[in-house]
């Protein structure tokens, strides 16, 4: 039996594979298709993505800000600096899990912060997209929109409904809105340890974004000096603002903006300051450290106070600056300043001249008294040792208005302090000024000045009568500003030797140092209220000197309206509240200064002494 084999036609074979080829082929182009489909899909999904977290980064990213260059001592110690941190945002339209459950779970993590906090931040509300009154047709539509937009991501459509909803404001305006509240900072300076946590919560919606931010490593130590940063605006306050460019400039160059400022001496004047304010329960105080020869401000306090790292003023009042831009009526530290400018005038050539004390003074309807009437007559070192109103009125009358004025002037009373801060009050005077003002701003009444103006004055009263503005900025080794002369040297030295006797055996004597011969003044005035004087509300201050007998340091403290408790006695007067504070001060930054104790010598006031007057008893 024979079989017939049947052979495929080439043709038809070739006709197979072509057929076998397109149908391939159009598979291939079909999964092409699909892959530039989803792949569009993909990458519109990442720009979206991309756009809202570089936008969201500008905004929320209160810590953020432009590379500044460091703020340091005079001792090169950083006082501020720009460091980068890591952080932690959320994505609002990315949580996978509870809000709730999350914003537990952050609050162990970050136990500083509530749990309800958290959960505000990871939240979307309508509350915090429209920041305006709405109707309820109004509230129905934007919580639907809102509702809307978490399930389907699209800021468009959500800004449309709002547009049409809320038409006062521009759809652009409210995508802007949308974006900006989809997603929040959570945390800045977060630790890896911290991060670690938050990543173990398991939520694709949290971000960890490294920042820049200004860092005060030492809290609130001079904050009113360095003052703070407002993200996208620069600095705020204090040397951030004024030297904003600056510190912009030298980040260039790596070049640090030094201080006059000892960060030892400042940190031991906040606290004995702070301790004093807290202990005698008064409304603040501030204080300053300043070089008699160069002006440099070495301790600049004021309380209450805050921390930069996180601007929340305790009271209004801690915003201000109240040693440079506060002014007072500093009362009786005037005295001395009134008497040497007697002495250069040639109204006071006799210090054993005494004067009438047994009355007070009644000139223009007003009453010129002392707190501590003598009943005596003084001369003027028993004037300021007891510290005379109304021997230091005649001093001033005989004086005269325009010779007080004109050194008022030279010791830049007239004018804000030329400080490199913006933070400078201006000095008020009485107006009109006549016979009167003339005998009250002699010690210290109707003018009111700033801390720093009186300590400045006090540095040119005792070291040899050269004024010099005061600086905050480090001057070159060996660099001392030429200054103008105010008083004679003659004046200067007898200053120094009265300053001395108000502490060794005056008012001022709670303020002595032992081996350190301090010198200086009480001052305690009433607040003046709206042109009015307010009874018992005073200002207390002490200004004063070390060593006398070769001066370094001016140190001034002031404390604000002390009540007067059992920790001074009962007293609100500058004796017994911002003298004390002195002396401790001056006893802790002495050996830091390079100024060590010695009883065993002091300043020569020998040829002063046999013009005391003492009780019978006591000589």
């Amino acid at each position: 039996m024979s079989m017939a084999i049947a052979r495929p036609d080439p043709l038809l074979r070739a006709d197979s594979r072509r057929r076998f080829a397109m149908a391939a082929d159009g598979r291939l182009r079909i999964l092409l298709l699909l892959f530039l489909i989803f792949g569009a899909i993909l990458l519109a999904r990442i720009v979206q993505l991309v756009a809202t977290d570089l936008f969201t980064d500008a905004h929320a990213a209160s810590g953020g800000m432009a590379d500044r260059a460091d703020i340091v001592d005079r001792n090169g110690v950083p006082l501020a600096q720009t460091i980068e941190v890591e952080s932690l945002r959320v994505v609002k339209t990315r949580l996978m899990n509870d809000p709730r459950v999350l914003a537990r779970g952050l609050a162990q993590i970050f136990p500083d912060r509530t749990e309800d906090y958290f959960y505000r931040r990871l939240t979307m509300r309508v509350d915090g997209i429209v920041d305006m009154p709405m109707t309820r047709s109004q509230r129905a539509a934007a919580e639907r929109g809102l509702a809307d937009y978490r399930r389907h991501k699209n800021a468009d459509l959500f800004a449309d409904v709002l547009a049409e909803a809320i038409p006062s404001v521009a759809t652009e305006e409210w995508r802007r809105r949308i974006v900006r509240h989809s997603s929040a900072m959570i945390r800045h300076r977060a630790t890896h340890e911290q991060l670690n946590a938050v990543n173990a919560l398991n939520e694709v919606g949290f971000d960890y974004p490294r920042e820049t931010e200004r860092l005060y490593p030492r809290g609130s130590l001079a904050a009113h000096v360095l003052g703070f940063i407002t993200p996208g605006k620069g600095g705020a306050m204090g040397i951030e603002r004024a030297f904003d460019r600056e510190l912009g400039r030298r980040a260039l160059t790596g070049e640090p903006l030094a201080l006059s400022l000892d960060a030892r001496v400042q940190a031991a004047l906040e606290l004995e300051l702070s301790e004093t304010v807290a202990n005698l329960e008064a409304q603040g105080g501030s204080g300053l450290v300043l070089d008699v020869d160069t002006g440099e401000i070495v301790a600049m306090a004021s309380n209450p106070t805050f921390d930069p790292n996180r601007v929340r003023f305790p009271t209004a009042e801690a915003q201000w600056n109240a040693v440079s831009y506060t002014t007072y009526e500093l009362g009786s530290t005037f005295k001395p300043i009134t008497v040497a400018a007697a002495m250069d005038a040639g109204v006071v050539t006799d210090l054993s001249r005494r004067y009438d004390a047994t009355q007070p003074i009644r000139i223009g309807g007003h009453q010129i008294r002392d707190s501590h009437p003598s009943g005596r007559w003084l001369n003027v070192p028993e004037t300021l040792i007891s510290s005379s109103n109304i021997v230091t009125a005649q001093i001033a009358d005989q004086l005269g208005a325009d010779r007080l004025r004109e050194t008022f002037r030279a010791l830049d009373f007239d004018k804000r302090p030329q400080l490199e801060i913006r933070e400078r009050g201006a000095p008020r005077w009485a107006s009109p000024w006549g016979r009167t003002t003339t005998m009250t701003a002699g010690f210290g009444h109707s003018i009111q000045v700033t801390p720093l103006h009186l300590a400045s004055a006090y540095a040119a009263l005792v070291n040899g009568g050269i004024y010099r503005p005061a600086t905050l900025l480090k001057l070159e080794e060996g660099r001392v500003p030429e200054g103008r002369r105010v008083f004679t040297e003659a004046t200067s030295a007898r200053m120094r030797q009265l300053l001395r006797m108000i502490v060794a055996s005056g008012t001022g004597s709670r303020a002595d140092a032992e081996g350190y011969r301090v010198g200086g003044k009480t001052g305690s005035a009433e607040r003046a209220v709206d042109g009015r004087y307010v009874r018992n509300s005073v200002v207390a201050t002490f200004a004063a000197a070390f060593p006398m007998d070769r001066p370094r340091y001016v140190i001034l403290v002031m404390i604000d309206r002390p009540p007067g408790n059992a920790y001074s006695f009962g007293q609100r007067t500058a004796g017994f509240t911002a003298a004390p504070v002195v002396r401790r001060v001056v006893e802790r930054i002495g050996p830091m200064l390079g100024i060590y104790p010695d009883a065993t010598r002091d300043v020569d006031i020998s040829d002063l002494e046999p013009l005391i007057w003492k009780p019978r008893g006591d000589q």
